[in-house]
């Protein structure tokens, strides 16, 4: 079978810590909603279908605007194996 490797591509993304909304909310834009105290909703491509958004991220996970501009959430040990710095 064959074998394939992810494509290397730069991401932009931010750590939820729970106090920093208003900075995710401008990187973000409409596409973040505070649903509680510890909980983000992130509203994604496949959201758009629908009246509520389904990713529910929490404190410390990472919040990723990926390659078309869409958003989406990571849990910060899948964020470190996958991302490093640039």
């Amino acid at each position: 079978m064959p074998l394939y490797r992810k494509k290397p591509v730069v991401i932009e993304a931010i750590k939820w810590s729970g106090n920093n909304f208003n900075e995710i909310k401008e990187f973000a834009g409409d596409n973040v909603k505070m649903l509680s105290t510890n909980e983000l909703a992130v509203i994604t491509l496949e959201d758009g279908m629908f009246e509520k958004p389904i990713h529910i991220a929490t404190i410390g996970d990472y919040i990723i605007k990926g390659i078309q501009g869409e958003f989406y959430f990571c849990k910060p040990n899948i964020f470190d194996e996958t991302y490093e710095q640039v």
